[in-house]
């Protein structure tokens, strides 16, 4: 195929190009993608004293600031005796070695309990009603 000057050429097949897809989180009601255009992150709303919106800072703040507080205590509680009070009003002593990363157990060494001495344990948190350490 011949073309002459000042032809129109045409131009070549174009090659398809992968496009990244961007994937939401599921939305609150675990149909959607994303949030409920009605929930109350979508509230641009000012949060005043005396709204819900000034509320739910405020308990998010606090929240943030115990969490905070229980991570610390986690940190400062490594390799120290540690008391913990059990339901049932059972008190067990023992050096914390560490917990997992749902804070869901504790790993303990030396636990004396009211029957013996525990070389190793792991220490359910939900067994737990307190903890306390001498810092």
């Amino acid at each position: 195929m011949l073309l002459k000057p000042g032809s129109p050429m045409q131009a070549p097949a174009s090659i398809p190009v992968p496009v990244p897809v961007l994937r939401l989180p599921r939305g609150p009601d675990g149909y959607s993608r994303g949030f409920a255009p009605d929930g109350r992150r979508a509230l641009a709303t000012p949060a005043g004293p005396g709204t819900q919106a000034f509320q739910e800072t405020q308990e998010q703040r606090a929240r943030a600031i115990l969490r905070e507080r229980f991570l610390r205590s986690l940190l400062a509680m490594g390799g120290r005796q540690v008391s913990f009070t059990l339901h049932e009003g059972v008190h067990v002593t023992a050096r914390f070695g560490a917990t997992d990363l749902d804070v869901a157990n504790f790993y303990v060494s030396q636990l004396q309990t009211p029957i013996g001495v525990q070389a190793e344990a792991l220490l359910r948190c939900s067994d737990m009603i307190a903890y306390t350490f001498k810092p």
